[in-house]
């Protein structure tokens, strides 16, 4: 066996990992980083960027598709293999920056097999032995299979798999109405597939619902077919013939199935025990430094048990390395976390909704709405469906939610905003270029103050007595 001694040692190379090791090296410390399956982790090559592909792809075929104002639409003509040629060749083109060899020339020292914990300060790897300092679990999650009946029998697509599919699905049936589950139903409905969401619960149930039903209103005008409050409880058939049994007993017949119904923190096999690192099905029991109940081990990203985003796993990678490289006070504040569900129109969240703020601040809640259809922009280009909502509580935003063009984008002001306490004024001081999507956010904080300076009694006295005796 090889034994290596360490600063830090680094398991898992997806976002969080790969943060946390690039900069630790370059700050001067020794670093590990193990690997057991591909570099760049699930957002690299399962998740974010392959999705964010095919739905590129997918709102070109929907544009030809619509037309617009004097330019004729027409119906598509889709090659679904070069579609997945387009998503393998952003995949290649990211992929250096994540690889063995750019880390191996920052200075890691890259091991590529399964790390287990062996002791308190030790990870097996293949036939390396490793002992450091500080260790970071940054392992990610897995596509979670519910206990369905036949689901071991019968073949389904995960995230994991749906992108090397080049036949496109005659009747693609998505089991989860979640943002995977709506985002790939809808490029894969543009795409020319017939497609039916099943959702036990509420189609994106996590969402407000007045922004949630924006977008569930666009899925069903482009013929995705949406089943809410319905379990399944049996797969059954074979390849390219498939059949969904409900919970009311309605049967469901397509040609593939895709499970996206969540995600399984990926700790299975690593000896935490062994290290005595507390955890639980949702991932390593953290406080809010990230650190472990071993305090040289820190958890981040999806391994943290808590939000499972690419940009938590950056955000929290930042937070390790103030700690276990420089030595400084570090927690982890996630009342600012922005998401986004990426159909069209987007969603995008950050903060409290309307019901947790209600729920939170009582009557002491303000909300405020501006559509999209007063934004000028949003006019020009036919994308005036949608709002957003702000709630404010004592002058500052505490959420802020938005359903339109570019929600994702917009919602980061909104992500500043919170984050540094900012107030309404602020924003509504704010000068945005026109006419620019932007401006709606600037047209919500004026709406807080509409009330203030409109139909005020005692304003109006004010203005009257100035425009009368002030020269």
């Amino acid at each position: 066996m090889t034994r290596i001694d360490t600063d830090i040692c680094v398991i898992g190379a997806g976002s969080g990992g790969l943060s946390v090791a690039a900069g630790a090296v370059q700050m001067g410390a020794r670093v590990v980083l193990i690997e057991a399956g591909e570099m760049g982790g699930d957002c690299l090559n399962a998740g974010c960027v392959p999705s964010k592909a095919l739905i590129a792809a997918a709102k070109a075929a929907e544009a030809q598709r619509r037309g617009f104002h004097g330019v004729a639409g027409m119906e598509p003509v889709v090659d679904f293999g070069a579609v997945k040629d387009h998503v393998a060749a952003v995949i290649a083109g990211i992929a250096p920056v994540d690889s063995q060899e750019r880390f191996e020339g920052l200075g890691c020292t890259v091991i590529r097999a399964f790390a287990r914990f062996t002791a308190p300060r030790e990870v097996t790897a293949g036939d390396t032995v490793i002992r450091a300092r500080r260790f970071v679990i940054a392992t990610g999650s897995r596509p979670f299979v519910p206990p369905v009946q036949g689901a071991d029998s019968v073949p389904f697509l995960t995230n994991e798999t749906i992108f090397a599919l080049r036949d496109r699905p005659t009747h693609l049936i998505v089991i989860g109405g979640g943002p995977i589950g709506v985002e790939m139903a809808q490029a894969h409905r543009r795409l020319g597939c017939e497609v039916t969401v099943i959702e036990g619960a509420r189609i994106l149930g996590r969402e407000d619902p007045e922004l949630a039903k924006v977008v569930i209103s666009a899925l069903e005008a482009e013929g995705v077919t949406l089943i809410e409050g319905q379990p399944v409880v049996r797969l059954a058939g074979s390849a390219g013939a498939v059949e969904v049994t409900l919970g009311d007993g309605q049967q469901i017949k397509g040609s593939h199935v895709l499970m996206a119904v969540g995600r399984k923190v990926a700790l299975d096999g690593m000896g935490l025990e062994a290290a005595g690192i507390a955890h639980t099905p949702k991932g390593v029991t953290v406080d809010a430094r990230l650190r472990s109940t071993n305090r040289r081990v820190f958890a981040v990203g999806d391994a943290a048990g808590g939000l499972q985003f690419t940009h938590v796993a950056g955000w929290h990678a930042g937070i390790v390395i103030r700690q276990a490289v420089l030595g400084l006070p570090a927690r982890a504040d996630p009342r600012a976390i922005p998401r986004a569900t990426y159909t069209d129109p987007e969603l995008a969240q950050v903060g409290l909704t309307e019901a947790e703020a209600r729920a939170a601040h009582g009557a002491a809640l303000t909300v405020v709405r501006a559509n999209f259809a007063h934004n000028d922009r949003a006019q020009t280009e036919g994308k005036a469906k949608g709002l957003i909502k702000v709630m404010v509580v004592k002058g500052r935003p505490v959420g802020a939610g938005i359903v339109g063009p570019r929600a994702g984008e917009l919602v980061a002001l909104w992500a500043l905003a919170i984050s540094a306490r900012l107030k309404m004024s602020a924003i509504a001081g704010m000068v945005a270029p026109y006419p620019t999507l932007g401006e709606v956010s600037k047209r919500a904080a004026g709406a807080y103050f509409s009330p203030k300076l409109f139909d005020n009694p005692a304003l109006m006295r004010l203005v009257r007595f100035v425009q009368r005796w002030i020269p």
